[in-house]
């Protein structure tokens, strides 16, 4: 019985740290995990309770992806150097998520590249207009982020686009862009500057494969859903 008493109390006290090292990080809870970035508590509180009161703050991990570094420092027991490395450890992981998704390959559907970039900009609060540019075989040659803001045909102007594509030697191409509000509905314009920039790619000979619009849980796709005959 002693020995099981001796057990169960050296697990019990096992920092964060500690266990991770025993038994791996996937034991961890969230709270764990972010005092083994925190590494120390204060005078106030333990790095258990600092951790704990950052995710009730920002209610739960989902808000950590948006907080600011002013914010951080708002709680009690964080200062500068916590705070930037809480947020770089959320930068990092956003990288790891993306770096994963950054070689597509070769496209072979629509739904493929739609249910990836939901997930990698499905937090984004501005508007990113990108472009996906493809060789004959539907390959990838390279993915750009054309603008950050709000759509817009004086801003997203075809020129850019097209020039592109020309110094890429693209024979293809899919448009992407996301709706910060989470609904991916497309609105009139964007289907105006769809149109528009169908009609460019076919005087310039380069097709337009679709245009993905990203909301926060789902993205619509032109071609699926027969828009403008894509």
């Amino acid at each position: 019985m002693t020995n099981i008493l001796h057990t169960f109390d050296y697990q019990d006290q096992l920092l964060p740290r500690e266990r991770l090292i025993e038994h791996g990080a996937e034991v961890l809870s969230n709270e764990e995990l972010l005092a083994v970035i925190l590494q120390s508590g204060n005078k106030s509180n333990s790095v258990m309770e600092l951790a704990g009161n950052i995710l009730t703050y920002c209610d739960g991990l989902y808000g950590m992806k948006t907080i600011k570094i002013e914010e951080l420092m708002s709680l009690k027991g964080i200062g500068p150097v916590k705070a930037v490395q809480i947020k770089a450890v959320v930068e990092l992981s956003k990288r790891l998520n993306q770096s994963t998704k950054e070689k597509y390959g070769r496209i072979c559907s629509s739904q493929q590249i739609g249910e990836s970039l939901v997930e990698e900009m499905k937090d984004l609060v501005q508007e990113h207009f990108v472009v996906f540019y493809l060789n004959a075989k539907n390959e990838i040659i390279k993915k750009e982020t054309i603008f950050i803001g709000t759509l817009n045909q004086s801003i997203a102007h075809p020129r850019e686009i097209f020039h592109l594509a020309v110094r890429y030697s693209a024979s293809r191409l899919i448009l992407v862009h996301n709706h910060p509000s989470g609904n991916p509905e497309p609105s009139d314009q964007d289907e105006v500057f769809t149109k528009r920039l169908v009609s460019c790619g076919e005087m310039m000979g380069i097709e337009v494969l679709d245009h993905i619009v990203v909301g926060e849980s789902d993205y619509i796709s032109f071609r699926e859903t027969q828009r403008l005959s894509l």
